[in-house]
């Protein structure tokens, strides 16, 4: 499958990088206060565990699952809860961490969704962004990587469920999606 990689985006090394430093400003930001991390499914499940690790405030973990792209390469824009939130988020402050951000219809419907919980509050943390793609105005709270107008794989994201295993960021040969 890694012949299928047309260009390396962002490294093991860059990646390894960026999330210490989102752990260490994650961890000064939440100092003193009930934090729980809500993650996104499945797309960003290999950066929350890294980034988790590097958080250095007493945190609880839930995980949602959200789906606004099937099995294209573009957004939909509906989007679907497919998996909830298992314990409350009242009162509590919130992070999500989410894959990346590319429309912003995802990140924005959340954002209300979780915010009309009652959570004292609600901030996002993104691996990636891609803002020259937005259709809705977003700003993630807390970024790893601004991107060009890319479909990207790796560190978590795939393209059909594959690819998900490369530890970079990569683009893939355009023939990569025959397969």
């Amino acid at each position: 499958m890694t012949s299928d990689v047309k260009e390396v985006l962002i490294s093991e090394q860059q990646i390894a990088q960026k999330v210490r430093e989102l752990g260490e400003r994650i961890s000064a930001d939440y100092a003193g206060k009930d934090l729980m991390v809500v993650g996104i499914l499945k797309g960003a499940i290999i950066f929350l565990s890294d980034l988790v690790r590097s958080i250095s405030v007493p945190l609880k973990l839930d995980f949602m699952a959200v789906s606004s792209y099937g099995s294209g390469t573009t957004s939909s824009g509906a989007v679907r809860i497919l998996k909830d939130l298992e314990t409350s988020i009242e009162g509590k402050h919130v992070l999500i961490v989410e894959d990346i951000v590319d429309t912003g219809l995802t990140l924005r419907y959340l954002l209300e969704n979780l915010r009309s919980r009652g959570p004292a509050s609600v901030k996002t943390c993104t691996f990636l962004d891609k803002p020259t793609r937005r259709t809705i105005e977003v700003h993630p709270d807390y970024n790893g990587f601004e991107i060009p107008d890319y479909f990207v794989v790796g560190y978590g994201l795939d393209f059909n469920e594959h690819y998900r295993h490369l530890p970079y960021i990569a683009v893939l040969k355009p023939d990569a999606s025959q397969k």
